[in-house]
């Protein structure tokens, strides 16, 4: 029989189908994508063609050869741009607006047209997780900004048009309100137990034990109790801040490493399957709040959204956390060894 869950961190439920279940290796699949070439002479994003990219807004470079390792640029089809209002126009009590005003840029992740997050070494994803973690704590403090957003879009399916490895953060002048009822839900569960929400959920994820994949001495990764869809992936740090912008470097760069580990099980549990990696952190005035904690999450696009999800808001997963957090935890311990 089928069973509704509750997300606890938003009150949504989730219809976790085991009648329709498929076991966990039926997810991986039937063809890995073949990786690009290490340079493509036509990307804007690979070395000697920065010209093709608008002005960077930061940059890593390798520490022995000087050459770039990360670069930021904002986004030549940017979403939101630096230029307007944010003075809110109201023609008719239906139709509310303001100018599409913000930062849009593009983290570049890599020299190399095919340089994944799940093969990086130590330093090279220690870098791209210091340039989230500097650009949102840049962008936030642009007075306009209320809200910023990271994320990766991997693969056609997620969403992606270049296939050089890069990540996103857009900046906005509003919170989304799917965004701010999350905050809401947290805020209500401090205020009625003094508790931090993402705290007793770690607890009760180690309590549970059979969801968890692996945790160090700073994060937990786990498949939730409710999740959306299959392999749906959470990295939560067990000390709770709010925002990922008052992360310290030693935790940043272990952050670092467990994502990369947690994107190589992914990619050879599944082989290679298209993502989308989205950074929760507190909205912009709220990052010293304690009520909330930053954390990843990881969303393997391998189910489609249909009706039911569209016109009623409850998602259908097919898989069981419990068996797809099994099955990745064979995976990470057949390659543990390498």
């Amino acid at each position: 029989m089928s069973e509704l869950r509750l997300d606890p961190t938003t009150h949504e439920w989730v219809v976790i189908s085991t009648e329709r279940a498929r076991r966990p290796h039926d997810f991986a699949q039937t063809s890995a994508k073949p990786l690009p070439e290490p340079y493509s002479p036509t990307c804007p994003f690979c070395p000697g063609n920065e010209a093709h990219t608008p002005e960077e807004t930061a940059v890593y470079p390798d520490p022995v050869t000087g050459d770039w390792r990360v670069r930021v640029v904002p986004n030549r089809f940017a979403a939101v741009r630096p230029e307007g209002s944010v003075e809110r126009r109201q023609d008719h009590p239906l139709a509310l607006s303001l100018d599409g005003v913000g930062r849009h840029e593009v983290i570049i992740e890599s020299p190399l047209h095919n340089r994944l997050l799940c093969f990086m070494d130590e330093d090279e994803i220690f870098d791209v997780v210091r340039a989230y973690r500097d650009r949102l704590v840049t962008l936030s403090a642009i007075p306009i900004v209320r809200q910023v957003t990271l994320f990766k879009n991997y693969g056609a399916a997620a969403g992606t048009s270049l296939e050089h490895p890069h990540s996103q953060i857009v900046a906005t002048p509003v919170v989304p309100w799917h965004v701010r009822h999350q905050y809401d839900v947290a805020t209500q569960y401090f205020d009625a137990h003094g508790t931090n929400l993402y705290s007793d959920l770690l607890l009760f994820e180690l309590e549970q034990v059979h969801r968890v994949l692996s945790g160090t001495s700073h994060f937990l990764v786990f498949h939730p109790y409710a999740s959306r869809r299959p392999f749906e992936t959470w990295i939560l740090p067990r000390t709770a801040r709010a925002s990922l912008g008052y992360v310290p470097d030693d935790e940043l760069r272990e952050f670092g490493v467990v994502l990369r580990d947690t994107l190589r099980c992914i990619f050879r549990g599944l082989n290679n399957p298209d993502y989308n990696l989205v950074v929760h952190t507190a909205p912009a005035g709220d990052e010293c709040e304690p009520y909330y904690s930053w954390h990843l999450r990881v969303y393997p696009r391998l189910t489609a959204v249909a009706g039911f999800e569209i016109g009623s808001g409850i998602h259908i997963n097919t898989s069981l956390p419990e068996q797809t957090a099994e099955f990745m935890r064979e995976i990470a311990s057949s390659y543990s060894g390498e």
